[in-house]
C-alpha cells in the first residue's frame, strides 16, 4: 500500500526535524570540543613565522620565542578579516596585505598562531557573540570574558599564547583584560599604527595588547611604539580619582586601599593627591555643558555630571564615525546581528552630524586638560571597570547600568587620547579586580615602566588583604563596633545613600564576618543600586551563615529573578515560604514565576 501524501509529508517532516536535531547535536559537540581545546578563543589557526635571527654580535630579535594571537579585526594577507560577523566575512575578499602591527610583531621575532573571536563589528564590551559563541573566561568560567577583544584576552589568560593584540575604541582591551585577570594596554591615540584594521571610529580607535606579565607587556610595547629603552623615571605625582572609585561596587579595602598601599611601597615618597575627577573636568572643559542636559538618571552622583557628559560625547562621536564607515554595507547587506548589537547599530545609523563638531571640541579640550593634569610625570589611578564581570546569560537590559558606569570610567582615556594600562589587583567574590593607571598622551614608555614597578607590589598587597579578610581573627572581632557600623548603614539606607550604606555594612563585616544580617543588609543596598550580581553573592554568604534568614532568601530570589535565573529564584522564594508560610512577597513571587516557568 502507498502512504497518503499527508502521512508522507508528515513522515518527511519528522525525518527533516530529526536530521536538524542531529545536526544541532553534532555541531554542539563539535563546538564543545573546540571550546575545551582552546576555551573558544580562536576562530582560525594560521602560522606567521619570524625572520631568521641575525648573526652575532647583533642582538637577537626582541620577541624571539614568543607566540601571539590576532583579533579578527586585523588584516592578514590571504585571509578574510571576519569582523566578528559571518555576513561580513561572506561579503569581503581575503586581505591583500597584512596589518602594520602584525608585521612589526613578526619582524620583531614573535610567531603568530591564529586569529581570535571578537564581538560583532567591535560593538560590545561583553564578549558575547551569537554566531560563534562566547569564549570561556578562564579565571571566572560563569562570567563573560569582556569584549570586544574577547578571544585575544582569553587566549592570553588561558596560557595559549604569550601575548595577543586587540583594538580599543571605547574599552575593548581594558575591559576584557580586567574581566580575565590579565594586563591590558591601550596606547596613546595615534601612537601605534592602525593601518590594516577594520575601522570602528577613527577618532577613538587604538591597537592595544594583552600579556600575563609586565616584562612581555613592555617588550611588545617597545616593538609597537618603536621606542628605545631608557632609564625609568619615577612618577612625581599620583592622582587618586575618588569619584571614579565610588562608581565601583568592589569594597574600598579591595580596590582603593590596595592601590594606595602599593603605591606607597613602590615609589619613594610620591605626592599622592586625592581629587574628584568629575569636578575637575566640569571646571576645565566648558564644552561639556552642552551635554549636561543629556545626563539621565544613572547611578552616577548628580554633581559628577561631567563623567556622564564625557561618556555621552564619546558615544555620539563613536556612533557617527561608525555610521560613516559602515552605513552603506549595513544597508546593502542587512546583516544578522545579535541582541544589543542590533540596537547599537540602529542607534548609530540614526545619528546626525549636528553635534559632531561639539563632540570633537570636547575631545580636544579633554586632551588638553588631562595632559595638563598629568604633566611632569603624573599618573591617574582609577578602577578599570565598575565591578566584577557580569554572569553569562544576564539579560541585556540588566547590563545597561553596568555599561553606563563602565563608559564613565573608560571615556576618560578614550576622549583624552591618554594611554592607560589595566592591572590585575586580586579578586573579590572569586572574580578578578583590576585597577588602571593613566598617563598623558605620548608617555606610553613611562606608563609601561611605572606598571612594571608597581605590579608585583600590587599583587602582594592584594594577596595580603585577601588573606587577612578570609580569616577574621578574634583580635579584630568587635561586635559593638560592628553593630554601630550596621546602624550607620541602616540610616544611610533610609536616606537612600546606598553607596554609603554598602561602605558601612562592609565595615560591620570587617568587625564581625560571621553575622548573616550584615551580608543580607548589604545585599539590600546592592539591590537598590541594581547591582544584582553583588546582591546575590552577599545573600549566598548570609544563607551559608544562617539558613533560616528569610530576608536573605527573599533578596537572593529577587536578585536571581532580575538576572534571569528563574528556577533558582523560584527555589529561594519557596524556601522563604517554608520558613514563613504567610509571607506575601514570597507567595506573589512564586505565582509570578510559575507563569514564567510552567505556563
Amino acid at each position: 500500500m502507498f502512504q497518503s501524501s499527508k502521512s508522507m509529508s508528515s513522515a518527511n517532516l519528522w525525518v527533516l526535524l530529526g536530521l536538524g536535531i542531529a545536526g544541532i547535536i553534532l555541531l554542539s559537540r563539535r563546538r564543545m570540543k573546540e571550546v575545551s581545546k582552546d576555551f573558544g578563543a580562536f576562530i582560525q589557526y594560521l602560522e606567521l613565522l619570524p625572520p631568521p635571527q641575525p648573526a652575532p654580535p647583533i642582538a637577537p630579535h626582541p620577541l624571539s620565542n614568543l607566540t601571539f594571537a590576532v583579533k579578527d579585526i586585523f588584516d592578514v594577507e590571504g585571509y578574510v578579516t571576519g569582523f566578528g560577523n559571518p555576513d561580513w566575512a561572506r561579503t569581503h575578499e581575503p586581505a591583500t596585505q597584512t596589518a602594520t602591527v602584525v608585521k612589526l610583531l613578526v619582524q620583531g621575532g614573535a610567531t603568530c598562531i591564529g586569529k581570535t573571536h571578537m564581538d560583532e563589528l567591535a560593538y560590545s564590551i561583553n564578549g558575547v557573540n551569537k554566531h560563534y559563541g562566547t569564549p570561556v573566561n578562564p579565571v571566572a568560567t560563569s562570567r563573560v570574558p569582556g569584549g570586544s577583544s574577547s578571544g585575544s584576552a582569553v587566549a592570553v589568560a588561558a596560557g595559549l599564547v604569550d601575548f595577543a593584540i586587540g583594538t580599543d575604541t571605547g574599552g575593548s582591551v581594558r575591559i576584557p583584560a580586567a574581566f580575565c585577570g590579565i594586563l591590558g594596554f591601550r596606547p596613546s591615540h595615534g601612537a601605534v599604527s592602525t593601518v590594516g584594521l577594520v575601522p570602528m571610529a577613527q577618532s577613538l580607535d587604538t591597537a592595544g595588547w594583552f600579556a600575563r606579565d609586565t616584562t612581555i607587556l613592555r617588550k611588545v610595547g617597545h616593538v609597537l611604539l618603536q621606542l628605545p629603552y631608557t632609564d625609568f623615571k619615577q612618577p612625581r605625582r599620583i592622582i587618586i580619582s575618588d569619584d571614579c572609585f565610588r562608581l565601583s561596587t568592589v569594597p574600598k579595602e579591595r580596590s582603593l586601599d590596595v592601590a594606595v598601599k602599593s603605591i606607597e611601597k613602590a615609589f619613594l615618597r610620591p605626592a599622592i593627591v586625592h581629587m574628584k575627577l568629575g569636578d575637575y573636568m566640569a571646571s576645565n572643559i566648558p564644552s561639556l555643558k552642552a551635554f549636561k542636559g543629556e545626563v539621565e538618571n544613572g547611578k552616577v552622583e548628580p554633581e559628577n555630571y561631567a563623567l556622564i557628559a564625557l561618556k555621552n560625547a564619546l558615544r555620539l562621536l563613536q556612533r557617527f564615525e561608525f555610521k560613516t564607515n559602515h552605513e552603506e554595507w549595513i544597508n546593502n547587506v542587512k546583516p544578522d546581528l545579535g541582541p544589543g548589537i542590533a540596537d547599537r547599530v540602529s542607534a548609530a545609523l540614526q545619528t546626525t552630524p549636528e553635534q559632531i563638531s561639539l563632540c570633537l571640541k570636547v575631545r580636544d579640550e579633554a586632551r588638553m586638560v588631562l595632559n595638563e593634569l598629568l604633566a611632569n610625570d603624573g599618573v591617574l589611578v582609577m578602577p578599570t571597570a565598575p565591578g566584577p564581570p557580569p554572569k553569562l546569560r544576564t539579560r541585556e537590559t540588566l547590563l545597561a547600568d553596568f555599561r553606563e558606569n563602565a563608559f564613565c570610567l573608560l571615556s576618560v582615556a578614550g576622549m583624552s587620547g591618554c594611554c592607560q594600562v589595566s592591572l590585575p589587583a586580586g579578586k573579590h567574590d572569586e572574580c578578578p579586580v583590576a585597577l588602571s593607571l593613566i598617563a598623558r598622551t605620548g608617555s606610553d614608555r613611562f606608563l609601561l615602566d611605572t606598571a612594571n614597578t608597581l605590579y608585583p607590589l600590587l599583587q602582594k598587597e592584594a594577596e595580603s588583604i585577601a588573606s587577612a579578610s578570609s580569616s577574621i581573627s578574634t583580635v579584630t572581632y568587635k561586635p559593638e563596633a560592628a553593630e554601630a557600623a550596621k546602624e550607620k548603614g541602616n540610616i544611610a539606607f533610609k536616606n537612600m545613600d546606598y553607596k554609603a550604606a554598602i561602605d558601612c555594612y562592609s565595615e560591620a563585616i570587617q568587625f564581625d564576618g560571621k553575622n548573616a544580617t550584615y551580608y543580607s543588609n548589604r545585599a539590600a543596598a546592592h539591590l537598590a543600586m541594581y547591582s544584582f550580581t553583588q546582591a546575590e553573592a552577599d545573600c549566598c554568604k548570609a544563607i551559608d551563615l544562617d539558613r533560616k534568614n528569610i530576608k536573605a532568601h527573599l533578596r537572593r530570589g529577587t536578585a536571581r529573578e532580575f538576572l534571569g535565573y528563574y528556577r533558582e529564584a523560584d527555589e529561594d522564594f519557596k524556601q522563604a515560604l517554608v520558613l514563613e508560610p504567610t509571607n506575601k512577597t514570597a507567595g506573589e513571587a512564586v505565582k509570578r514565576l510559575r507563569k514564567v516557568l510552567y505556563e
